[in-house]
């Protein structure tokens, strides 16, 4: 539990006090934000154009620091199969996020990668991820929700498309809520906190869960791995959300959300928890269904549903302050990841001679 504790200080630490750093950084070099330029005039992000973007870059490199000062001088935390797959998932969709920010503002136009280029790189990562989980972490294929479903086998082919299903939603998910300042950065240290509680609870009882690090107690020392990667990310992002905060004086861009969507994706693949994924996570669903009504009540019936897509746009331009909009849909995204962990809870309740 130390080592869960320091993860979380050292990321927050190294976030609120790296981040002014590479602020600076992107102002000498020019790295601003390009707003889209297809919404209306009135947009309230029009005047935000030239914040520096690829914050990302803070959260991830924050986070790592954490993981791995908490394993400096720790006999009981070790470096495990499934953080290590977890960290290829997390850098790999930086490193897509990083590629796509970077043409964007070189480009002088928000537009950075092409969808194919950005779905390959994705697909890609997932893929590997996916593959690694499999064959090193040895992951159950079966379906999950608060635990593996019995009689749900996937196979091998069959999870791995769910694998990459799951990260491909969960990244473009994020992605679509990172729109206002400091909202991703805070419901996103809500569900690493999740995550925290659950893969905790995994490691006290690995019987109860299946977990392969089960099988001697060197390995079960190592699935808290999971917990501390957890940590140091929710650590990160309130560390970010220091400088992110309305008026933002850095984005995150893809380079962080696509790092943030994956790193949630991984955790609920790993975790034997992807099904409850969506509502720890409701948040992003939320804005996602937004974007999908919206396209199809105008392609479909001639007729926008909201003023702006995603939601937090159509809010905006009914005159709800900012700070407003991002404080509510915090207090949103606490609701859902209370619900999610009060399911988890429950079931935990409910599995024979552990819970009671």
């Amino acid at each position: 539990m130390i080592a869960v504790l320091i993860a979380v200080a050292m990321a927050f630490v190294v976030a609120v006090l790296g981040t002014p750093f590479l602020i600076r950084y992107l102002e000498r070099h020019g790295i601003g934000a390009q707003i889209r330029d297809d919404g209306p005039v009135t947009h309230p992000h029009v005047a935000k154009a030239g914040t520096p973007t690829m914050g990302g870059v803070a959260i991830v490199g924050a986070a790592f620091v954490g993981y791995l000062v908490a394993h400096i001088n720790s006999e009981a935390i070790k470096f495990a199969d499934t953080a290590i797959a977890l960290w290829v998932l997390i850098l790999g969709l930086f490193a897509v996020g990083f590629v796509d920010d970077y043409l964007g503002v070189r480009k002088a136009r928000n537009l950075g990668l092409r969808k194919r280029g950005k779905t390959v790189g994705l697909v890609l990562v997932a893929g590997v991820f996916a593959g690694i989980s499999l064959q090193v972490v040895q992951v159950s294929t079966n379906l999950s929700f608060t635990r593996a479903i019995g009689g749900s086998d996937l196979g091998t082919i069959g999870w791995v498309l769910w694998s990459v299903a799951v990260v491909y939603a969960m990244t473009n998910a994020v992605n679509i809520t990172d729109g206002l300042d400091g909202l991703v950065a805070g419901s996103s240290a809500l569900v690493f906190a999740a995550f925290v509680v659950i893969s905790f609870t995994q490691f006290r009882h690995p019987s109860a869960y299946h977990l392969r690090d089960a099988i001697t107690p060197a390995l079960r020392a190592g699935s808290i791995d999971v917990t501390v990667v957890a940590a140091a990310l929710m650590g990160a992002c309130v560390g970010f959300l220091w400088w992110s905060a309305p008026p933002a004086r850095v984005f995150m861009g893809d380079t962080g959300a696509l790092a943030l969507g994956g790193a949630m994706a991984g955790m609920g693949l790993l975790t034997n928890t992807a099904l409850l994924l969506p509502i720890i996570g409701g948040l992003y669903v939320l804005e996602t269904a937004s974007v999908i009504a919206q396209v199809i009540s105008f392609r479909g019936f001639g007729r926008r549903i909201l003023r702006m897509s995603p939601i937090h746009h159509h809010f905006e331009l009914l005159g709800w302050p900012e700070s407003t909009i991002i404080v509510r849909f915090w207090i949103l995204a606490g609701l859902a990841m209370a619900l999610g962990l009060g399911l988890f809870y429950a079931d935990f309740l409910s599995i024979p001679g552990v819970g009671g």
